[in-house]
């Protein structure tokens, strides 16, 4: 730790957020109908791209991990070097060039190399983005204050995330024919921008608070190897097993119902398409930034894990009861569910993300008492590891149910500037339904079951930095009332 880690610097490191969540917005929400109603890939295809894609994201993770946690190495300098090859190869991706090809494999094959590159890079910024605040600070309210500033500027970027690719059918018309399948692009590239100069403005925030970790003379360098034993290690704890869980199994209901978006909205509820995502958008973005302040307070006065149980799993009831009254319900003419099922998702989203690496960083303090090692990033890794993995679960659920119910839009409208076609058959707009409430509801409910379990509260976390602390200092401790930790 270096100087004072002042309001002006935590809120110049939040704006971080946006560059990985805008990135991450865009891509999880509309990548799916890109590649299936521009490009042309079949449903059951384009989720597969973009699962390799997320997997090698998630495999990159321990290796990224692993560099920035070596001596010497400046977190700072490694998401600098980012920041313009992400945003380059952002617009890449999202260019339609692929909707030419006549065959499906080479479409695959394009799509799933650009979208690794894509995440090669995205995961250069965030894995030390993230892991740098276990270095900050070791205060667990502060932590979470960090973490709940950065989660409040999010809202803002999912709204920007979600809502400017929105406006690719008003862009496509402004485009014209010839060049209205390259709209998406036009999106990315503003996206691209933003998520650049937002990074860079974190960046410069760590001057004077982040030393990097000095070389220590004679020390091995840090190896694969000792990153998957270091991967052991952790997995060896007893907290993590169930923060992992928890992390997989709300990452895959999340990223289901974001990635089927467009269908809900244009097929389940049955609303006009640039209508309609303008209602949800808002109001995911409404209930996020509603939500984060009150589960704030909520676990200042309990703690994160008993906050994160409340709200996801109100979010969880939600979801079930959207189904039962039916994703096209109206009061009056309004289709109420574009603002529920967009509420419900942003509370869910606003919770997971204030806490999820709070409760990350309670087990660098957790090793560090076991091993002696401070091992920010490759501890921040794992979950994040875990975190791609349930994402691209997700969407390949997503995928290849719409596939299993009958959808596949892609002979019909690849390369077209419509977004996308209504579909009438009910078996197929329940299976669309299905995917958007009682699927994801049932991946939630696992999720909250291990959070139910997961050890790790305010009272343990402070009972472990007493014993750290003085284990530190080279004194006696105990580890009474650390059973379940340790």
């Amino acid at each position: 730790m270096a100087g004072a880690l002042t309001k002006k610097k935590k809120i110049g490191y939040a704006f971080g957020i946006f560059t990985e969540s805008l990135i991450y917005n865009m891509f999880y929400t509309y990548y799916l109908t890109f590649l299936v109603e521009i490009v042309g890939i079949a449903p059951k295809y384009s989720s597969i791209v973009i699962f390799i894609s997320i997997v090698w994201d998630a495999i990159t993770d321990p290796i990224i991990g692993n560099y920035t946690d070596r001596g010497g190495v400046d977190k700072r300098k490694v998401m600098k070097s980012a920041l313009l090859p992400l945003g380059i190869v952002f617009i890449v991706a999202w260019t339609s060039f692929g909707a030419g090809l006549t065959s499906q494999t080479l479409k695959i094959i394009l799509y799933t190399f650009i979208s690794m590159c894509i995440w090669i890079f995205y995961t250069m910024y965030t894995i030390p983005y993230y892991a740098v605040v276990a270095e900050l600070t070791e205060d667990y309210d502060e932590r979470t204050n960090i973490r709940s500033i950065a989660s409040l500027l999010n809202a803002g970027a999912v709204g920007l995330g979600n809502v400017l690719p929105a406006l690719v059918p008003t862009v496509a018309i402004l485009l014209g024919e010839r060049f209205s399948s390259n709209s998406y692009a036009v999106i990315a590239a503003i996206i691209s921008i933003l998520a650049v100069v937002l990074g860079f403005v974190c960046v410069n925030s760590l001057k004077g608070v982040y030393t990097p970790k000095p070389v220590i003379a004679g020390a091995p360098k840090s190896t694969m190897k000792d990153t998957l034993k270091t991967f052991g290690e952790i997995l060896r704890m007893k907290p993590t097993k169930f923060f992992l869980l928890f992390v997989f199994f709300f990452l895959t209901a999340s990223s289901m119902i974001q990635s089927n978006l467009t269908y809900m909205v244009v097929d389940c509820i049955g609303i006009d398409y640039d209508t309609g995502i303008v209602y949800v958008i808002v109001s995911m973005v409404l209930s996020m930034a509603i939500i984060v302040p009150i589960v704030e307070k909520v676990a200042e006065k309990t703690d994160r894990r008993t906050a994160s149980i409340i709200f996801l799993t109100i979010t969880m009831v939600g979801e079930i009861v959207a189904k039962l009254v039916g994703l096209d319900a109206t009061v009056g003419n309004f289709k109420i569910m574009t603002v529920v099922c967009a509420a419900l998702l942003g509370m869910g989203a606003g919770t997971f993300w204030t806490f999820f690496y709070s409760m990350g960083y309670d087990l660098v303090e957790l090793d560090e008492f076991k091993t002696g090692k401070r091992r920010e990033s490759t501890i921040t890794a794992l979950p994040q590891l875990i975190q791609k993995f349930g994402s691209a679960f997700g969407i390949l659920m997503a995928g290849q149910l719409l596939s299993a119910y009958g959808y596949d839009s892609s002979k019909d409208t690849a390369g077209s500037e419509s977004l996308i076609t209504v579909v009438t058959d009910p078996h197929i707009v329940g299976g669309m339904e299905n995917i958007s409430t009682v699927i994801p509801a049932a991946f939630l409910a696992v999720s909250i079951i291990a959070l139910i379990i997961y050890p790790m509260t305010r009272k343990t976390f402070n009972r472990l930095m007493d014993a750290l602390n003085k284990k530190r200092a080279g004194e006696e401790y105990s580890t009474e009332g650390l059973e379940k930790l340790i």
